[in-house]
Formats: C-alpha cells, structure tokens, sequence
C-alpha cells in the first residue's frame, strides 16, 4: 500500500470517528444540559463523563483529519493546506472548551447544592456550552469545510459531486449558525438538523471514498495545474531549455 493510500485511510476513518462520537457524545450529556439548574439525575454523571470522552476521541480525530490531510494537500494548495489544519485545531480547541463547561456543570451540581449563586453559575455553563457548541461544530467546521472542498475540487482528488456537498454544505452550516444566533430557531431542532444533513452527507461521501479507493490515481502526487501554469514556456526548474 502506497503512502498515499494510507494517508487516504486514515483521514476516512477519521472523519467517520468524527462522526460517531460528535453524535454519541451530545446524546449522552445532552440530559445535563437539558436539565433543571441544580439538578444532577441518578447516572446523569457518569452519561455525561462518557459523553466527554466521546468528545476528546472527537477532538482527536477532528486534529487528525488536519493533520493526516496536509502532506496530499500541500502538494497543490499549501497555503489552503495549512489554513484547513489550522482551523481543524481552531474547531478542536472550541470543542475541548465546551467538553470543559460540561465537566464543570457536574461538579458544580455535585458539590454546590444550596450554595447562593449555584443556579446562576449553572446557567453559564450551560450558555457556555452552547455557544462553544454553536462556534465549533457550525462555524468553525462550516469554514473549514467549504476550504476543504474547494481544494478537493479544483484539484480532483475525489469526484467533484463529493466536493459540490462540502461546497454547499459549508457555507449553509455558517448560515444557520447566524440564524441561530439571532434567535431564528434552536441549533438542536428539526431546521437545524435538517441544514447540517449536507455536511454530514459530505464527511460521510468523502470518508468511504477515501477508505474504499482512496484519492483519485495519477493527482495525489501530480503537480498543481496553477503553479504550472505560472512558469513559462521554455522554462524548466529556471533554465531555459534549448
């Protein structure tokens, strides 16, 4: 197996883990949040420690697909290469804030009861969360996707219907997330589901890609057609040829 091959397979099983524990996680301390000020139900701790770990597996993978994607990408596109890892890390360290508001939030349910200003305090965490919540997952994850998906269609890496996913889908995450912002509707509810379907429909599209056949042959390693073009006939690596 090639070394691209490989790189291909482990973005793809990346970006499935992403998946996988983005949605185990928010299922399993999503009843804290939910939950009156105060108030912490029998196994709501240990649902909400397991969710956290979701979380950090999350936060992982989200900094590996970064990390495991520069050395194809760069090859084409360094600087959109580096700018995709650094808002993987920029949405990693968004998640990690969030993962703390909720080990907090238990604590301080677990050792504040009755203590003046705990309902406030509890409040927000919970604030906190969703805004971290709103930040990583939709803003952060919009724009790194629609970066993503550029490179992965000028450079056709993988088919261009993948990346038309991302091109749509990262950009309308952003959107909802401002819609979200002023109130329009809730982030977790059937509108804001409903505009995420396209990225996870691309994440998904791309990882079994990626883990099936990998990227497209003859273009992981080819030279990028904009650089190309940019040196002039009659040129090779600053000599003129004869």
């Amino acid at each position: 197996m090639s070394s691209d091959r490989r790189t291909a397979v482990v973005a793809g099983v990346l970006f499935l883990v992403t998946e996988i524990a983005a949605i185990g996680g928010l299922a399993l301390y999503r009843p804290v949040l939910d939950g009156s000020p105060g108030a912490l139900g029998p196994g709501a701790a240990d649902s909400a420690f397991l969710g956290a770990l979701c979380e950090l597996v999350l936060v992982a993978a989200v900094t590996g697909t970064g990390a495991a994607l520069y050395p194809v990408v760069r090859r084409r596109y360094e600087g959109m290469a580096l700018g995709y890892a650094c808002l993987r890390l920029l949405e990693a360290a968004i998640i990690t804030v969030g993962v703390l508001s909720v080990l907090t939030l238990v604590t301080l349910r677990r050792e504040a009861v009755g203590v003046e200003g705990a309902a406030a305090a509890d409040r927000a965490l919970v604030a906190l969360h969703d805004w971290t919540f709103l930040l990583g997952p939709n803003v952060a994850l919009g724009l790194n996707t629609a970066l993503l998906a550029y490179v992965m269609y000028r450079s056709r890496l993988v088919p261009r219907f993948i990346a038309v996913l991302g091109l749509v889908g990262g950009p309308l995450i952003c959107a909802s997330a401002v819609a979200v912002m002023f109130g329009a509707y809730e982030q977790v509810s059937v509108t804001g589901s409903a505009l995420a379907v396209p990225v996870f429909a691309w994440e998904v599209a791309l990882a079994v890609r990626l883990i099936v056949k990998g990227f497209e042959p003859d273009r992981a390693g080819a030279a990028d057609a904009p650089h190309a073009a940019l040196v002039p006939a009659g040129v090779n690596g600053g000599v003129l040829r004869a």
